[in-house]
């Protein structure tokens, strides 16, 4: 697996599928992987924060990565990130030892470590855990920025290959891409309204929500931005605005798992505290969807 193979491209941030129960829906997991496999792209992250990492118990946090792992051949990435640096590196050694490619580490949340103190938790896990790794920057969730020198440090990590970027501050963004440019450090997206400006200063793809539903599309769009085809990445972009902004009226995953539902792809159930898409909001995604009108490989 090369660098390139794990931060070039579109990584849809994949969805754990619930039955009425509330149980995981392995099946309906797998044909989800081998959908988006099959819409062709580059990866995988499942258990992220659109995955409900925050109320999957440990050892069902390990089946839904090894699920994914046998049903696709692309590259998979296991949200493993904790706030607490011991249970981090219990989940990424885990994910190492069930067959993942590399890792996405959330920064740890609600404890608002200082800068010393985030660095010091992702150098921990890269130490001890001998895959590639992408650090994660989203402070709505977390309540704390990573520092712009704290990347910059981490970029000379061997095992830190990747910067997931959804501060939603494109200058942060683009001095990190300029920080690490001398390094093996990609920028990828975390904010699909932002990918195309973040790839034209120096992002790489995007680990991708919208990817989810429509997998091609956000392919073509990244992609062209990729080879400088700027024009047709644009409007691909304007295209899917109204997907971007409809899939976060409500807290993610709320409005993804109702697409996913609405597209076809098994119930769109998700764990409490989450509560189901409200019904005008649900209107106005399916009106959305129904103007996409594209068709999905099955499997």
């Amino acid at each position: 697996m090369t660098y390139d193979d794990l931060t070039r491209g579109v990584f849809p941030a994949m969805t754990t599928p619930f039955d009425d129960d509330g149980r995981i829906d392995h099946d309906q997991l797998a044909a989800d992987a081998r959908r988006l496999e099959a819409a062709g792209v580059d990866g995988l992250v499942p258990v992220g924060s659109t995955g409900e990492s925050a109320t999957l118990t440990h050892d069902e946090h390990i089946e839904v990565v090894e699920t994914v792992i046998d049903a696709v051949d692309v590259p998979v990435i296991a949200g493993s990130g904790s706030n607490s640096t011991h249970e981090a590196l219990s989940l990424s050694q885990r994910s190492a030892d069930a067959g993942a490619d590399a890792l996405l580490l959330i920064s740890p949340y609600y404890n608002k470590p200082e800068p010393a103190g985030m660095e010091a938790h992702y150098r921990a896990i890269a130490d001890e855990v001998d895959l590639p790794q992408i650090i994660y920057n989203v402070p709505s969730r977390t309540g704390r920025n990573i520092a712009v020198e704290t990347a910059a440090n981490l970029a000379s990590h061997e095992n830190v290959v990747g910067y997931k970027a959804a501060s939603g501050d494109v200058g942060r963004i683009s001095e990190v891409a300029r920080r690490t440019a001398d390094e093996e450090f990609a920028v990828l997206s975390g904010d699909d309204g932002l990918t195309l400006p973040i790839i034209s200063v120096g992002g790489t793809g995007v680990i991708s929500v919208a990817g989810n539903v429509e997998p091609r599309r956000v392919s073509e769009l990244v992609w062209s931005a990729l080879e400088g085809e700027y024009d047709r990445a644009r409007g691909i972009h304007q295209e899917l605005a109204p997907l971007f902004d409809a899939l976060f009226v409500e807290t993610n995953p709320i409005p993804v798992n109702a697409a996913m539902e609405i597209r076809g792809y098994g119930p769109g159930n998700v764990r409490s505290p989450l509560t189901d898409l409200r019904p005008e909001h649900r209107e106005a995604l399916a009106a959305v969807l129904a103007d996409l009108e594209e068709p999905e490989a099955t499997v």
